[in-house]
């Protein structure tokens, strides 16, 4: 008797043992979560990601920091995240650039199409190209005749090196005749003081809510497909006949393998907060549009652009040799 006993109890904490991993992975989540961001601060990648650490810090009463890595168009901070243990707690903001375009033009150690898992989409945002507002520069027509007559002489840069608008914009130029020189900065803070300082003449930036309102630049060309809500008169590289026009997209992403749970948890997370006031508020102050997607569509989205960069970089005569 005292043999079966000892024997249904080895088994019953067999069984806990057993059980224990699984409870464990269900729990989710029970401690810090990181959210990466591969710009500096004060742009509108780390406000929106800021803004989601508080939103996710409140719902889920865990601490949320923001971690900034800036530089490398934002593969730095991609490069960690695909090292990153996968299990939901250390996410990355996921924009166009290191996830769609860079891996074309530079070097990286991970691949957009395996090495992450893509949680949800959240916005898209616009990227116009500007000036300051006492640049002799009107209209794009304006710019482009100046730029044509002065080769080599323009400066511009963008927030992010080889993103959607860095590329779309180089694109342009050539399609244009335009030899210009661009100036690169580790995110749209730094090279909006640039702009303001007069130490380059034109950026394409979604930084630009604020000082547009106060007068300070002037719009002159939206990068991306879509019209700007605030500024329909503003044209788009689509409209003007450009020969790309990318749109920027903001989500978040983890490193591939995520457990279930994690994935379900972020995305009713992410359903959530979409409907919020606080949400919409946000998005009126970047002049962004708020573009939801769960995590099989968000997916797709990512790694379709991913794969149509790969064949229009070549035809455009961009990307590594």
């Amino acid at each position: 008797m005292k043999t079966h006993l000892n024997t249904l109890m080895l088994l019953a904490v067999a069984l806990v043992l057993d059980l224990a991993p699984a409870a464990a992975q269900e729990k989710f989540p029970s401690r810090q979560i990181t959210i990466i961001v591969g710009f500096a601060a004060g742009g509108g990648g780390d406000i929106s990601a800021r803004w989601i650490g508080d939103y996710a810090r409140e719902k889920w009463k865990v601490p949320v920091i923001v971690e900034n890595r800036p530089g490398a168009g934002a593969t730095i901070a991609a490069t960690l995240l695909a090292k990153a243990t996968p299990d939901g707690y250390t996410v990355a903001l996921a924009t166009t650039s290191p996830y769609t375009i860079a891996p074309y033009f530079q070097p990286v150690s991970y691949d957009p199409s395996k090495d992450f898992t893509y949680l949800f989409q959240f916005l898209v945002s616009a990227q116009p190209l500007f000036v300051r507002s006492d640049s002799p520069h009107k209209s794009w027509q304006d710019f482009v005749a100046w730029a044509r007559a002065n080769p080599g002489t323009l400066n511009w840069s963008t927030a992010a090196t080889n993103g959607g608008p860095h590329i779309a914009t180089e694109a342009a130029f050539r399609h244009l005749g335009i030899r210009a020189t661009y100036i690169p900065f580790k995110g749209g803070a730094e090279a909006i003081t640039a702009l303001l300082g007069g130490h380059i003449h034109a950026l394409v930036a979604a930084e630009f809510p604020p000082y547009a309102a106060a007068g300070q630049v002037r719009l002159l060309a939206e990068s991306g497909p879509d019209k700007i809500a605030d500024y329909p008169a503003v044209p788009t590289y689509k409209e003007l006949g450009m020969p790309l026009s990318v749109p920027i997209f903001y989500g978040i992403a983890a490193p591939a393998g995520v457990p279930a749970a994690a994935v379900a948890a972020w995305d009713e997370l992410a359903r959530e907060m979409v409907n919020t006031a606080g949400f919409k508020d946000l998005m009126s102050k970047l002049k962004s549009q708020p573009s939801y997607m769960g995590g099989r569509e968000f997916t797709n989205s990512v790694v379709n652009v991913y794969r149509t960069m790969g064949k229009l970089a070549p035809e455009l005569g961009l990307g590594k040799p």
